[in-house]
């Protein structure tokens, strides 16, 4: 359009904006209010200007009441705010649903204090902490070396109870503080 307004476009260009005008409104449009603007910056630069007829032509506007459709605002229709409602109430059925299948799968954890009676420990029973890093078969291969079953773990801190089946608790703790890939061994009925 600006090549065309100013003169400076091919006949081709001419020719396709004249058939393209023909059908769309809004460029058509468009180009009306470019040409009237161009015309407007063609006018003679020493019109005067009176700024108290453009004042009193806006006064006039704003002081007109405005019509009455323009007041009302715009209502969502009866049945969108009957479904969003709807979609209201079934995500809150779901996360209800939801929150009481985590609730009944994940217990709240069980608390102890020191001045509570600990848990009953069998005789002779070491908490191991393996290493993070040891793998599967270090960790039964130590096991089956000293002769250990597993009774109870991994707790939350990934700590171990183990029984010797044979030799003494004394001996086989010294033997596992010895063993690579052990963090921590510590006799279980040991009291703080």
């Amino acid at each position: 359009m600006p090549w065309v307004l100013q003169g400076t476009a091919t006949p081709q260009d001419n020719e396709w904006l004249s058939e393209h005008l023909a059908h769309c409104e809004a460029c058509r449009t468009e180009f009306e209010q470019q040409s009237r603007l161009r015309l407007a910056l063609t006018l003679p630069a020493d019109v005067g200007l009176d700024p108290n007829a453009g004042l009193d032509r806006l006064m006039a506007r704003l002081d007109q009441p405005e019509p009455a459709e323009a007041s009302r605002p715009a209502r969502a229709s009866p049945w969108l705010s009957r479904a969003l409602v709807a979609a209201v109430l079934v995500q809150a059925i779901g996360i209800g649903i939801l929150g009481a299948k985590l609730w009944s799968e994940n217990p709240a954890p069980v608390y102890r204090t020191l001045s509570q009676e600990s848990a009953p420990v069998m005789q002779g029973s070491i908490h191991v902490v393996p290493d993070a890093g040891m793998k599967l078969a270090d960790w039964d291969a130590l096991l089956r070396g000293l002769d250990l079953k597993v009774v109870d773990g991994p707790n939350d801190v990934g700590a171990y109870t183990l029984v010797a089946a044979r030799g003494s608790a004394q001996d086989t703790l010294k033997r596992l503080r010895a063993a690579r890939g052990i963090r921590l061994a510590e006799p279980a009925d040991a009291r703080p």
